[in-house]
Formats: structure tokens, C-alpha cells, sequence
């Protein structure tokens, strides 16, 4: 039995918008982690913090507004938006599990070490 899969038709004229959304996706993406890290790093003051945010939320918009521009049914929307949601926390849980590591370690390494009285 053959299966029928049906795509929506994507006009000519709506590839250039689309580009340019998914380019602002990808841009925004990369700005967010970026401001982030840098910030999380010390590079950055904790008020860069508040850009890294307005990234995130904007790179959100861009995706939403991908998503309708090639016409995703509800499901594939709606895990974009998880998928997003989870983007916000990943880096914030990465450096938890880092300073959490380093903690560890620096409380094995001066347990290891004699202590002279």
C-alpha cells in the first residue's frame, strides 16, 4: 500500500521572507548563547543578562513566525515552542552542573591535601 504525504505549497514569493526569518532564527540563536555565556564566563556584567533575554525571545517571535510562514501543522509548532522553552534553561543548567563539578573537585582536591597544624 502506497502512503500519500501531503506538503504545503510554498509560493515563490514567500521564500525570500522565509529566508530572511530563518536567518534571524539562526542570528538570535547564536546572540543568546553568546550574551549568556560571556556573561555567565564574567566577560560580561550580569546586565548584559537582560540582552541575552531579549535575544531569546526574539529568536522565539522569529520561530513562531517561521513555523507559520511554511505552514507547520499545530504539533510540529508546539515543539518548536518546547524546544525553545528548554533553549531558555540549557545554558543556565549547563554552568549549575560546572560550578556544581567544581565545587565538588576543589572540596576532593584540599581533602586530599595534609594538613599541617
Amino acid at each position: 500500500m502506497e502512503h500519500l504525504y501531503f506538503r504545503p505549497e510554498i509560493a515563490p514569493d514567500q521564500f525570500l521572507p522565509i529566508f530572511i526569518v530563518s536567518t534571524l532564527v539562526l542570528v538570535f540563536g547564536v546572540g543568546y548563547a553568546a550574551i549568556i555565556t560571556l556573561s555567565k564566563m564574567g566577560y560580561f556584567s550580569k546586565k548584559w543578562q537582560l540582552a541575552g533575554y531579549l535575544m531569546w525571545a526574539l529568536q522565539t517571535v522569529s520561530l513562531y513566525e517561521l513555523s507559520v510562514l511554511i505552514q507547520s501543522n499545530h504539533f510540529t509548532t508546539k515543539v518548536l515552542l518546547v524546544t525553545m522553552i528548554a533553549y531558555l534553561f540549557i545554558p543556565h543548567l549547563y554552568f549549575h552542573v560546572i560550578r556544581e563539578s567544581d565545587k565538588r573537585y576543589e572540596e576532593t582536591e584540599s581533602s586530599d591535601t595534609p594538613h599541617i597544624h
